[in-house]
């Protein structure tokens, strides 16, 4: 097994919100990490132009991915516009096939918004498509033989469009690595900054702590968990393929 993990994530701040804790305690355990949202997040301002605030969170993720160890790549879409197209489809499963990874993090396939339930599609299909020799990528890029194992992280706020609570399968107890989420998360400083004057204090870092501590307890832990839905094997991996339980057993909370 390839000990290499990809985080797909839609937006600029995502990864951080949901998948940061699980990514970096996999670095930890030796796994090579890599972070990829989708979009640049240019529509993520309320007073500066398109060029600059896109130009900005770029930036911000970089440096996030620096401070996670993660190896940072570009976005290729921006924000509303990610849709499910082949054409979007060919250059993520191009990323996919140059990276190798056997586990990746994506969002969860019921959330609040397109861009993340497009970003799960889109990363599920990518995945599937490593091992079809006649499906062109962009740039091409050759296929792979080796097993994928993906999981669904939890949705914004933990519920779905129509509000309705998500139960994950199982959590990671990341309460080991918060500090290092709070410090990755308030490098979106131009994010941070809106949200605190517009409502109050730290409300960045407090929703998503916030939204840590509901999985614990949904999950009977007193503490901050990111949840976790894996991905039907068919088509991805044997069933017993389960290389984030296994990596990260001493973490693992809800046992299936």
């Amino acid at each position: 097994m390839k000990k290499v993990a990809l985080a797909i994530a839609a937006h600029p701040d995502d990864i951080e919100f949901v998948m940061s804790g699980t990514l970096m305690l996999l670095r930890k355990a030796g796994f090579e990490i890599h972070y990829l949202n989708l979009s640049s997040g240019n529509l993520g301002s309320n007073s500066l132009p398109e060029t600059e605030i896109k130009e900005i969170r770029v930036q911000e993720a970089r440096s996030s991915a620096l401070l996670m160890g993660a190896i940072w790549h570009p976005p290729f879409l921006n924000d509303l516009e990610i849709v499910y197209h082949v054409k979007y489809l060919r250059q993520l499963s191009a990323i996919i096939r140059s990276i190798e990874p056997s586990i990746v993090l994506t969002h969860s396939p019921q959330d609040y918004m397109e861009d993340h339930t497009c970003t799960s599609r889109l990363a599920v299909t990518a995945a599937f498509s490593r091992g079809m020799p006649n499906f062109e990528t962009v740039p091409q890029k050759a296929f792979l033989d080796s097993p994928i194992a993906l999981y669904h992280s939890q949705p914004h706020m933990n519920r779905d469009g129509l509000g309705e609570l998500i139960k994950p399968k199982f959590g990671i107890d990341v309460s080991s690595m918060i500090e290092e989420k709070r410090k990755a998360l308030s490098l979106h400083k131009s994010q941070k900054d809106w949200l605190d004057a517009s409502q109050g204090l730290d409300a960045y870092l407090k929703t998503m702590e916030a939204n840590l501590r509901e999985v614990g307890e949904l999950l009977g832990l007193d503490g901050f968990v990111e949840g976790w839905r894996p991905h039907s094997s068919i088509g991805f991996c044997e069933p017993d393929f389960k290389p984030l339980e296994k990596t990260l057993d001493s973490f693992l909370i809800n046992r299936q």
